[in-house]
C-alpha cells in the first residue's frame, strides 16, 4: 500500500499544488487595461509560483498571469535572459580566441 502513495505522489506535478487549482481560470486572463491585482493576490503565497513561472517562460505562454506575474513584467525577464545569454556568449568567444 505504502508504494502505491509514493507512486501517486510522483506522479503529481506542480500544477496540483497550485493556489489557482480550482479558481475561475478567467482571473488570470484578464481583459486588456483590465486590474491583474485579484490573479496576483491568488499567486503570491502559493508554494508552486516560480515553477509556474518558469513554465510559462520556458513555452512562451503570451497571455494571463503566470506565476503572479503580468505578460509585460514576463517579457522583461525573457529580455533580461536573452541579455544574458548574449553576453556570455559574447565572454566565452573572447576567452576562446
Amino acid at each position: 500500500m505504502a508504494m502505491n502513495h509514493e507512486t501517486e505522489a510522483e506522479e503529481k506535478s506542480w500544477q496540483d499544488y497550485a493556489n489557482c487549482l480550482g479558481v475561475d481560470p478567467d482571473l488570470f486572463f484578464p481583459e486588456r487595461g483590465a486590474s491583474t491585482r485579484e490573479a496576483k493576490e491568488v499567486c503570491r503565497g502559493c508554494v508552486v509560483r516560480e515553477d509556474c513561472l518558469e513554465y510559462a517562460l520556458q513555452n512562451g505562454e503570451k497571455f494571463g498571469i503566470w506565476g503572479g506575474m503580468s505578460e509585460r513584467e514576463r517579457r522583461r525577464i525573457r529580455r533580461q535572459r536573452a541579455l544574458a545569454r548574449t553576453a556570455a556568449a559574447a565572454q566565452a568567444s573572447n576567452v576562446t580566441a
